[in-house]
């Protein structure tokens, strides 16, 4: 599959935070879209996902067929879990594919047991992020995208949480927006 993002153009209040920009996404292929806060990455992310439509431009979904709409394991710039449930309730509730034991044990790859029995409200935010890592991961997908996935995270967060992300990707396209790139080389970073 292919997401083709073309001569994608972008503004709010009357400031362009994009501006003609192109991308074609493939399987097997990690991306990271980098850049200055305000530079039109959570835009870009939100285009793609159609939560937003472009001024101008288009983005499309390509492949052997054409495919009416993507199904993305996303990790959002802000938490959006249910602050009441646990961390399993939180990765279980998105999908009606999922086993509570196949999302506890993706949750304990990232975090301790007593963690992910707590209420969200109760967790920090690098542990926050990580159950929403594993929520995005634990779905059936065609494309994993990430806004700002290890915002939050110590380093030894950031490195276990590349790691799943990366075993988790298999065959599909990642796209990940971040102001970091330390420990992405792995990906093509395009600056925006």
């Amino acid at each position: 599959m292919i997401i083709e993002v073309k001569e994608v153009s972008k503004s709010y209040n009357g400031k362009k935070v994009l501006d003609n920009f192109s991308l074609n996404i493939e399987s097997e292929h990690a991306y990271v879209v980098t850049g200055a806060n305000g530079c039109g990455k959570t835009t870009l992310v939100r285009i793609i996902l159609g939560l937003d439509k472009p001024d101008s431009g288009s983005v499309g979904l390509l492949g052997d067929y054409k495919y009416p709409y993507i199904v993305s394991g996303t990790v959002f710039q802000d938490d959006r879990m249910v602050q009441s449930l646990n961390a399993i309730d939180n990765c279980f509730m998105v999908s009606n594919k999922l086993f509570r034991e196949t999302v506890t044990e993706e949750l304990l790859k990232l975090l301790p047991e007593d963690v992910i029995v707590k209420p969200v409200k109760e967790l920090t935010k690098g542990q926050r992020r990580m159950v929403a890592i594993a929520r995005a991961c634990c779905i059936p997908n065609d494309v994993l995208i990430m806004d700002e996935p290890f915002d939050g995270l110590s380093e030894e967060e950031r490195i276990k949480a590349i790691k799943f992300i990366r075993d988790k990707q298999g065959s599909g396209p990642l796209f990940i927006t971040s102001n970091d790139t330390h420990g992405l080389e792995f990906a093509r970073i395009i600056s925006i």
